[in-house]
């Protein structure tokens, strides 16, 4: 992929589009508008002013034509959103990564009705890091350790390290405590997601995830779980817990969907992202974070 010729800009990436491979436009701009029909009044005050360029940075206009298969780039309006009201917590930077305790109900990412509203667009916009980018994912209700490389030179190796399983990660959740349930557990299945479906589901065939769970406390009715990922896949604690009758408090996902108003913070999901263990791709040094987070007991 090519490298935007357009920077960061307060906090966000340039959106990238790409025109299609035939068409009977004759100008850019008519596919533009064409395409964003309910922005075409901002996108002729976009061209008007020459924020809308091409691959080589270069501003196009209404007589700029249609070019098939070509890239061009132009900062599209954030929409207006409610302030997600958690703050991030900063437990380490360097020249290379900056690791940060994320507050439940944040998303890591611009995605969706989160844009600004992300861990990612408020880091770069608060400690001015235009090349901030997340090696790793967490989802926007589960809370604790993300990892950010600070520069683009180093996302490369952080990122490899990831997907690669070099790192070693630790979560804690709380769930109802089942004495018949045997702990230690390890939970192995196929886990499959759809685009475009909210869920994923464990299917028939060869396993492609795995989990332990282990008790570390209870009480009450209630119990906390270590849990330890081997594989990463999309919802996979989550599953594995509802798999063993021991669904995380707080899921509206599984095992049955139940719909939470954007701004109903009353119940977060009681899974926190605790440890993350690695050997430093850049300096080969040992590391370990841990969240300073803690789960709440339901009441």
């Amino acid at each position: 992929m090519s490298r935007s010729p357009l920077p960061v800009r307060d906090g966000l990436n340039p959106s990238r589009i790409r025109q299609p491979d035939s068409g009977l436009w004759e100008t850019t701009l008519e596919y533009l508008l064409e395409r964003f029909p309910q922005d075409s009044e901002r996108l002729r005050e976009k061209v008007a002013a020459g924020e809308v360029v091409d691959e080589k940075g270069v501003g196009i206009d209404e007589q700029t034509a249609f070019a098939p298969r070509r890239f061009v780039y132009l900062y599209r309006d954030p929409p207006v959103e409610t302030r997600v009201p958690f703050e991030i917590d900063i437990l380490h930077r360097d020249d290379n990564i900056l690791v940060i305790d994320k507050p439940h109900f944040l998303a890591s990412t611009p995605r969706g009705r989160y844009i600004a509203e992300s861990a990612l667009v408020r880091l770069r916009r608060d400690l001015d890091l235009p090349e901030l980018s997340p090696a790793h994912r967490l989802d926007r209700v589960t809370a604790g350790l993300l990892l950010f490389t600070v520069h683009q030179q180093a996302r490369r190796g952080y990122q490899t390290m990831f997907a690669d399983r070099l790192v070693s990660k630790e979560y804690e959740a709380i769930a109802r405590y089942d004495a018949d349930v045997v702990t230690p557990a390890v939970v192995r299945s196929r886990i499959v997601k759809e685009r475009g479906v909210l869920k994923a589901q464990e299917i028939e065939g060869d396993p492609n995830s795995e989990s332990r769970i282990e008790l570390v406390e209870t009480h009450g009715e209630y119990a906390r779980y270590r849990l330890i990922p081997h594989t990463g896949k999309t919802h996979q604690l989550r599953l594995h817990m509802t798999s063993v009758g021991l669904p995380i408090h707080g899921d509206n996902f599984y095992p049955t969907f139940y719909d939470v108003a954007a701004e109903d913070y009353s119940n977060p999901l009681r899974l926190l992202s605790k440890v993350l263990e690695f050997k430093d791709p850049v300096s080969g040094e040992n590391r370990r974070f841990e969240s300073k987070l803690t789960l709440s007991w339901p009441t």
